[in-house]
């Protein structure tokens, strides 16, 4: 089974405290794009006031010079859905879809009734326009807000969209609370119960804990895997310190001791390291 690696620097960016100019966001793409990455998790339609780092989402599209990896931009409802599938160059549009009610509210100020709705027109966009709608499982290993979790609930929702023709779910540890125990639950359960579907990991997560995170992902059998590269990024409407996502380097050594060669352009790599540490300062 290929791993596939899907580089977030929107993730890294979106809650970067000062505006990156666009003119960084376009050359630090850019260059993520010659690397070999399978997606590039660019951009955002989500509206300027929630997320301004965001705003100029278009005019980096603009300007990107697209290679054989593809391109994923986040969406919150389905206003932001009807701009971005206007683009021939995103491949993929993704929804966070907690399974957590405060936080579904919190990230998207809807009700998890509501962003069902709204999956489904979503979706309905996405076939139309021949795109792919990644679902994100927000809070899908835990929440500190006291609502009902399981591993449970989770494949009960995975169930539910996966009806609607979805096939991708991106289980998501929004505010770092997975453990190689509960990881190994989740995917283990939705392996065995939806073989058909794609599921990937996007831990957030400190990098001491990185590690055995990503190794019970894989153990049991997940294949897709977000990151970062340095770390940087995490959620900020999760109004908590934000925790960092897993850094893009620690997946690419852990899955190069395990053998696998993942086909990336290391010259390109290093050189998206150096412009990473010159941009995140």
């Amino acid at each position: 089974m290929n791993i596939k690696l899907i580089e977030c620097p929107r993730d890294a960016m979106q809650g970067w405290s000062t505006f990156i100019p666009t003119a960084d966001k376009i050359a630090y793409i850019n260059q993520l794009l010659l690397v070999g990455f399978d997606t590039i998790d660019f951009g955002s339609f989500v509206s300027p006031k929630a997320i301004p780092q965001m705003a100029d989402t278009v005019e980096v599209l603009k300007h990107l010079n697209m290679t054989d990896s593809k391109l994923l931009a986040i969406i919150a409802n389905t206003r932001g859905a009807q701009d971005a599938v206007q683009f021939d160059e995103i491949n993929f549009l993704g929804f966070p879809f907690s399974i957590s009610e405060t936080f579904q509210q919190r990230n998207t100020n809807s009700s998890i009734a509501e962003s069902l709705q709204s999956v489904e027109a979503i979706q309905s966009l996405c076939v139309k326009h021949n795109k792919q709608l990644v679902i994100y499982i927000s809070m899908g290993f835990g929440n500190p807000y006291g609502d009902p979790y399981s591993a449970e609930i989770a494949l009960q929702w995975v169930e539910k969209l996966a009806t609607l023709g979805i096939s991708i779910f991106s289980i998501s540890d929004t505010v770092g609370v997975s453990t190689p125990s509960n990881i190994k639950d989740i995917f283990s359960s939705l392996v065995t119960n939806f073989p058909f579907l794609e599921f990937g990991a996007h831990f957030h997560s400190t990098r001491e804990t990185a590690l055995e995170k990503i190794e019970s992902a894989y153990q049991h059998d997940c294949f897709r895997f977000d990151g970062a590269l340095n770390g940087i990024g995490g959620c900020p409407m999760a109004q908590n310190d934000l925790v960092g996502n897993i850094a893009t380097e620690q997946l690419i050594g852990y899955f190069e001791q395990q053998g696998i060669d993942l086909g990336l352009n290391k010259q390109a790599l290093e050189e998206s390291i150096l412009m990473a540490q010159r941009i995140f300062v």
